[in-house]
């Protein structure tokens, strides 16, 4: 895969795109003895880093082009214990963008064993790093983003995309 963060040809990620292996460090460890919490978010971002250089939207981007992305909105569910030296790979899904905006679901799961820890659902915004102000992607930048949502849309929505924090509703006995 190649990468060119100011402009021209690109090949462009599978879907859903499939970031690097990352081992967890033992300083992620907290005194309940598994990864504490923000550290899911660390490689989160690391895993979205690497799906953004593909789509031309890296550091590069923002020194070249004075573009950049922040998070507007994240949801993350922690749903199985991951452990230090535990391999884990983050999954990434697109599943929506518009000229300003896009739609992100990612999975984290144990590299060896497959198993899912957590997903987080995010919406990032870009940014016109001269204004700080949001702004509509480049034209080149919302072809490929549009190309990726396109090989996206044939994947089958994961569980969880979407979901609300709330209480449990109480069922009748």
């Amino acid at each position: 895969m190649t990468t060119n963060p100011a402009g021209g040809d690109l090949v462009l990620p599978p879907a859903p795109f499939l970031a690097s292996v990352m081992q967890i460090e033992p300083q992620w460890i907290d005194y309940n003895g598994h990864l504490n919490m923000a550290y899911y978010n660390v490689m989160f971002d690391r895993a979205i880093d690497e799906l953004w250089l593909t789509l031309g939207i890296g550091p590069g981007y923002m020194k070249e082009r004075r573009g950049s992305t922040f998070t507007a909105e994240c949801h993350v569910r922690y749903l199985r214990e991951i452990h230090l030296g535990d391999p884990v790979q983050v999954s990434i899904l697109l599943v929506g963008a518009d000229e300003k905006r896009l739609h992100t679901f990612e999975e984290l799961r144990h590299a060896s064993e497959g198993w899912l820890s957590a997903t987080s659902e995010n919406m990032t915004i870009h940014i016109d790093m001269a204004a700080r102000k949001t702004a509509p992607f480049p034209p080149d930048i919302r072809a490929r983003i549009a190309t990726v949502l396109k090989a996206h849309s044939t994947v089958a929505r994961p569980e969880g995309l979407g979901q609300k924090i709330a209480m449990p509703s109480k069922t009748s006995r």
